[in-house]
């Protein structure tokens, strides 16, 4: 862990931060209303005596005081998607509505891709892309087992997507996901500045296609969950003369505003209006998120 050191200065409360990545990682589920409601499930989870707790900012979200909750019935019949907290918030910063068109660039496993579809209340169309013909398998199979029947599944290269016009799209893009260090510290081990800027990169060519995909006055969110400023702040900084930001707050859920500068390297005083999401600030994984909106 020792290159988390470059981030002293930059996490708040820095050693609490450190300390609580050699905690378990608390289990979430996400309600899927596709197929049942939060009271119908929470009931279900009385009779069976699993114990939960309901997210303060998100009410779709449980923590469950059980193991595997892949081995639920609940789970195989779609009721419940595994999804670590975190990750359920740039669908929810996205506010995806009904009859929308809406574009997952980076798609696979499918958990963000169903919740869109859960907020659209299958009416609409969202799009899930995955350029891997392996991880569209896991896409497609978590598509119909949550019931999200107005998904269409397609296979491209992110940064060259097809023309269309989309109300809203999110770029969850490929990182160094330092942030799930809590579910295996090995992501650690194979981090380096360098890794950062090879998918900086990357990133900033997913995020110009997201934009030119969105119509004017749509809505792109772009999320990671890593730690690193060339994954986050300097790749949102690469297209504001092309969208302007708008600042990501979730009552319920604490977090810190993004960085204006880094290094050396000045961002802008706009970008404080991301978010970050440090583990220790609500027991759980790290995350970035944008809010975009093309002019």
């Amino acid at each position: 862990m020792q290159h988390l050191e470059r981030y002293r200065d930059m996490i708040p409360d820095f050693d609490e931060f450190l300390q609580i990545l050699a905690t378990p990682l608390p289990l979430t589920v996400r309600v899927n209303l596709l197929k049942t409601t939060a009271n119908r499930l929470k009931e279900h989870l009385d009779r069976a005596g699993i114990g939960y707790s309901e997210l303060r900012w998100y009410p779709y979200g449980l923590r469950l005081e059980m193991d595997r909750p892949g081995r639920m019935l609940e789970h195989l019949m779609g009721h419940i998607y595994p999804q670590e907290e975190m990750s359920m918030v740039p669908v929810a910063v996205l506010s995806p509505r009904p009859g929308e068109s809406v574009l997952d660039i980076c798609a696979a496993p499918g958990s963000k891709t169903t919740q869109i579809s859960m907020h659209m209340e299958n009416r609409g169309l969202a799009v899930a892309n995955e350029p891997s013909a392996a991880r569209i398998v896991p896409l497609r199979a978590n598509c119909e087992r949550m019931g999200a029947l107005n998904v269409a599944v397609t296979k491209f290269d992110g940064r060259h997507f097809p023309r269309y016009q989309f109300d809203r799209v999110l770029v969850d893009a490929p990182c160094s996901s330092q942030g799930m260090a809590r579910k295996d510290l090995k992501v650690l081990d194979r981090y380096s500045v360098k890794r950062s800027l090879d998918l900086h990169r990357l990133q900033v060519e997913i995020l110009h296609r997201a934009i030119s995909l969105v119509r004017p006055g749509g809505v792109v969110v772009y999320s990671t969950c890593t730690y690193a400023p060339e994954e986050n702040e300097a790749v949102v900084a690469r297209v504001l003369d092309r969208a302007r930001l708008e600042d990501v707050a979730l009552s319920g859920l604490s977090g810190s505003p993004g960085l204006e500068e880094w290094e050396g390297t000045d961002y802008g005083g706009e970008l404080k209006r991301c978010a970050r999401y440090y583990p220790h600030q609500n027991n759980t994984g790290g995350f970035f998120v944008a809010k975009l909106i093309k002019t």
